[in-house]
């Protein structure tokens, strides 16, 4: 928290988000997509984005790669550097939701504190944490970046799953297995999740 005697916030004199909302004709939310690399999250969030558009609402994807290729280039992978990514991505997504925006944020996020750090920025009521699920067994074999094969030869280092552990979400909003189920299958069931939010 900043405690700059020169900061002076305008928020109560914008346009609200309750305005924004009503023109829009959507309730803004947060969709926080967390799972392994090669769960399917970006699939999912890309699929989310474009049916919402489709049907008349505005959304936005925040997507790790993206994020990490502008605002976040200059994070690397250790623990500190995850909860600043993190923090900074709740902190945008945090300015969209109150734009009226849904926003579908697609990032490994692996651990109880960094989801709590997200969740405690964008408040609880406005965030929906959805565990995409697949075994690390399937999502190395899925490896569609090759992440998992540079992480084994040693030329990643702290990945999620093969140097640091993925904790999974103790109490989800919504859990997607991908291993069992469809592109189709998952896709239906997030958006049948989503539009009861929105």
């Amino acid at each position: 928290m900043n405690n700059d005697k020169n900061i002076h916030p305008i928020f109560s004199k914008l346009v609200q988000r309750s305005e924004r909302e009503s023109l829009l004709k959507q309730k803004a939310k947060v969709i926080w997509m967390t799972g392994l690399s090669g769960s399917g999250k970006s699939t999912l969030a890309i699929g989310l984005e474009r049916t919402l558009l489709n049907a008349g609402k505005l959304a936005y994807v925040l997507d790790g790669d993206n994020v990490r290729s502008g605002i976040n280039s200059n994070l690397g992978f250790t623990e500190e550097d995850r909860k600043e990514n993190i923090r900074r991505v709740a902190e945008v997504a945090k300015l969209l939701v109150d734009s009226g925006v849904i926003v579908i944020c697609s990032f490994v996020s692996p651990t109880i504190e960094i989801r709590s750090l997200a969740k405690n920025i964008i408040g609880e009521k406005d965030f929906l944490e959805v565990y995409v699920n697949a075994s690390l067994a399937v999502c190395e074999k899925r490896d569609v970046k090759g992440l998992y094969a540079k992480a084994r030869s040693g030329l990643i280092k702290d990945f999620t799953g093969i140097h640091q552990a993925f904790e999974a979400p103790e109490d989800p909003a919504l859990e997607i297995n991908t291993e069992n189920n469809s592109l189709e299958q998952s896709l239906n069931t997030l958006l049948e999740f989503v539009h009861k939010h929105i």
